[in-house]
């Protein structure tokens, strides 16, 4: 089976590195498609041995990219589409089917109730939205609380496959050595407690709550943030102010898998952690919180359906409502209670990669049995 992958963009980000790791599991032949921004996640995939194509798009409103992604996915000869992130999933179903290729799977991962992806859910996003799902195959929601909000939407409830993300757990397994020499690096003076915070750095990820909460907490506490966005000077500006600047680390991107550049990647640095928070709200799966119970750290969030979907609930991980103060006294109650183990929670198990990546197979296999060959603009082959 040839399935051609295409996403909105590939900078370091949960869906982009999510993909990455897909297709290390995948049992399928895979391309790739980058509508804009080839990035870090591009090059890994290259170096993984996965052909990279990026279409060069100016914009969301393109349109002279869907002939030449009609093109490429006609040349290409595949047997199913899979589209990531709203931009590739309303250009990738119309591009596949004027190519005439019918299964056509997509992935939502993230879906909040009143943002797609850090836009606004107006009636126009979610009607062209809407409209393009009626050409794929199946929708993948990461989580049942992503699926619940597309039936309200009106994607039809059979049309809808809950496979979650998955994590290597092998990769976040913690190691003592990879501790100490990430915060020799980083240069975190012995006996600080450094608090996590995992994600883009945007408004909706709510980080501007952990700057403040740092100021609630003794000075050995030290706030690392992992991630780039466009509100990391908002945040350094909040630091500063706050009085706490020499207590912040911004990390920037970083790989969840080396890839070349300098620097510790993503499961050090949760090696390095001794807590992650979570403040954001809107979370449509909450990935960087599983891999932090995979390096069994304890987690403190306010939304993370990929926790909450699991029963009995994950021990180490605790929902906190509120803002600086809730999450101080929380941050100070961990400590509190004094070290746990670090091994992997239940819940990290739960999201292995290997199941995910089974799971999803099976989908592919689905929709191509189910799906006629079409010819090019969509008439039946015979």
């Amino acid at each position: 089976m040839r399935v051609l992958h295409i996403i909105t963009g590939l900078g370091v980000g949960g869906a982009e590195q999510q993909l990455r790791l897909l297709l290390r599991h995948l049992p399928v032949d895979c391309d790739v498609v980058t509508l804009t921004n080839p990035g870090a996640v591009a090059a890994g995939l290259e170096a993984d041995g996965v052909r990279v194509t990026h279409l060069g798009m100016g914009g969301n409103r393109d349109l002279a990219a869907l002939p030449r992604l009609v093109r490429l996915i006609r040349a290409g000869g595949y047997d199913l589409v899979h589209t990531h992130l709203y931009r590739a999933c309303v250009y990738g179903r119309f591009a596949a089917r004027a190519a005439g290729v019918r299964a056509v799977v997509a992935t939502e991962h993230s879906l909040g109730d009143s943002q797609m992806e850090g836009r606004r859910l107006t009636a126009g996003v979610r009607g062209l939205y809407l409209a393009s799902e009626r050409l794929g195959s199946a929708t993948v929601a990461v989580s049942r609380t992503v699926a619940e909000r597309l039936k309200r939407w009106g994607v039809p409830a059979p049309r809808i496959e809950v496979i979650p993300n998955g994590i290597d757990l092998g990769r976040f397994r913690f190691d003592p050595e990879r501790r100490e020499h990430t915060r020799r690096h980083l240069g975190v003076p012995e006996g600080t407690r450094v608090v996590g915070g995992v994600g883009r750095l945007t408004a909706g990820k709510r980080f501007d709550v952990l700057v403040r909460a740092l100021t609630l907490l003794p000075d050995d506490h030290r706030l690392l943030l992992v991630g780039g966005g466009p509100e990391e000077h908002a945040l350094r500006r909040t630091a500063h102010e706050a009085g706490v600047a020499g207590r912040v680390v911004f990390t920037g991107e970083r790989p969840y898998v080396p890839d070349g550049s300098p620097g510790p990647d993503l499961p050090s640095l949760m090696a390095a952690m001794d807590v992650l928070a979570s403040p954001s709200t809107e979370e449509a799966f909450g990935l960087a919180a599983v891999e932090a119970l995979a390096s069994g750290l304890p987690v403190l969030y306010a939304s993370c359906p990929a926790i909450e979907d699991v029963r009995p609930p994950a021990s180490g991980a605790r929902r906190v409502s509120g803002g600086p103060e809730a999450y101080a006294r929380a941050i100070a109650e961990v400590r509190e209670a004094g070290a746990r183990p670090r091994t992997a929670s239940e819940v990290a198990h739960h999201y292995s990669i290997t199941h995910c990546a089974a799971r999803l197979t099976d989908v592919y296999a689905a929709a191509v049995s189910s799906s006629p060959s079409l010819s090019p603009l969509g008439a039946t082959s015979s």
